[in-house]
């Protein structure tokens, strides 16, 4: 099915189509790696709504990305629980072993860093979204190994024939 079709027979679901602008921007997010102005404005000429309503949701909610990111998009809470049990102290440590500040990618491009307010999992605090899992109760060593399976899957997905690899990846 197309993007299109995805997001056709998604916003059918809903009333208005202004309803379905999440659930598009996830499928164009989930066909495109990111969602460039380019396909913000396809988005929103699918659904027949206004492009602003598009970039508004696409540029408030830390789900959707803008820009192009690394393989894998490190997420960590910096919300108060989080803070309390240090998550300032895994940011440095993961700024210092990735050689990025917050919001950069490596320049292998395996990793995106960011911070977000949220992520609701206070009782695994400090905790970090790796693409759609919840990594709890970090610490320094914590850390390190997480980084190091995620390095040997990239690995491995390298090492795959592209015959074998989903589009677009």
């Amino acid at each position: 099915m197309t993007m299109r079709e995805q997001i056709e027979a998604a916003a059918a679901r809903y009333p208005d189509q202004r309803s379905a602008i999440m659930p598009a921007l996830l499928i164009a997010q989930r066909e495109h790696g990111h969602l460039p102005g380019p396909v913000l404005e396809e988005v929103a000429n699918i659904l027949g709504v206004e492009r602003i309503w598009v970039y508004e949701l696409a540029t408030f909610y830390t789900l959707f990305h803008i820009e192009p990111g690394g393989m894998f998009h490190l997420q960590l809470c910096d919300n108060v629980s989080c803070m309390l049990r240090h998550s300032e102290d895994l940011l440095r440590h993961l700024e210092e072993v990735l050689g990025i500040k917050k919001g950069g990618t490596t320049p292998d491009g395996l990793f995106t860093l960011s911070t977000v307010e949220c992520l609701g999992a206070c009782e695994m605090a400090p905790v970090m979204q790796v693409g759609d899992d919840y990594h709890g109760n970090l610490d320094v060593a914590r850390i390190d190994a997480l980084l190091d399976s995620l390095r040997a899957m990239a690995r491995q997905v390298e090492s795959e024939p592209a015959f074998a690899r989903p589009p677009g990846e």
